[in-house]
């Protein structure tokens, strides 16, 4: 019976041991990410350490750097099969979304590259690069399918943000693209609502010519 009792705390040891070493490993991760050492990043996924964990804040490796930022990592983790270039913060923001709020064109190139994802329920990269009047990032989006009425989770779309947000550019090229521009919010707001309430009178302009044409436009769609 000792010698049984002897085993088992032999391996109760050696697996508290291996997991602080994991836990270890996790760490030197995220430490490596925000020093921008891509060597380091690189070995310690090529070891195992799984890059799409999150630390204490919600945030994945790839987030931390692209927040530092370490470009050197960015470049590393975006390039690694291993990474997921869908893994979303604790806010269900992911580094594209990220990237279009920030203008980061470059980055959103490598991200679409990789297959990152347009599309997703609640805010999406449109919404983000809307919000910042990011219009090459927009451009990109919507030739690859971004759905451009998207609602966020209280019914927000990319062109209300922009109308609030961003800028006329991007207000224009949204209504051009054929952006809904009778959507109201959960709170009842249009995209002119948003315009008005942040008064930008060139988007308040765009947006009251598109209404005014709405209401000439006969009900059968036909003129």
């Amino acid at each position: 019976m000792k010698k049984y009792f002897n085993i088992f705390s032999q391996v109760a040891v050696t697996l508290a041991l291996s997991s602080n070493a994991f836990a270890d490993a996790q760490l030197d991760l995220f430490r490596a990410a925000r020093a921008d050492n891509p060597s380091g990043v690189k070995s310690l996924i090529e070891r195992g350490v799984n890059p799409n964990l999150r630390d204490e804040h919600g945030q994945t490796a790839l987030l931390v750097a692209m927040r530092e930022p370490s470009p050197r990592v960015i470049d590393v983790m975006v390039a690694s099969a291993k990474v997921d270039v869908d893994a979303a913060n604790s806010k269900d923001e992911t580094p594209l979304m990220m990237a279009a709020l920030k203008g980061q064109q470059d980055l959103v190139d490598k991200l679409l590259a990789r297959d990152a994802s347009v599309n997703k329920p609640g805010w999406t990269p449109l919404h983000y690069a809307a919000t910042n009047g990011h219009i090459s990032i927009m451009k990109v989006l919507l030739d690859k399918y971004a759905f451009i009425d998207a609602q966020s989770p209280n019914g927000t779309t990319p062109l209300m943000m922009a109308a609030g947000y961003g800028s006329a550019e991007a207000v224009k090229l949204l209504i051009d693209e054929g952006a809904d521009q009778g959507m109201k919010n959960q709170q009842g707001m249009t995209a002119l609502d948003f315009a008005k309430r942040a008064n930008k009178g060139d988007s308040i302009e765009l947006l009251s010519r598109g209404q005014a044409a709405a209401k000439k436009k006969p009900s059968d769609g036909k003129w």
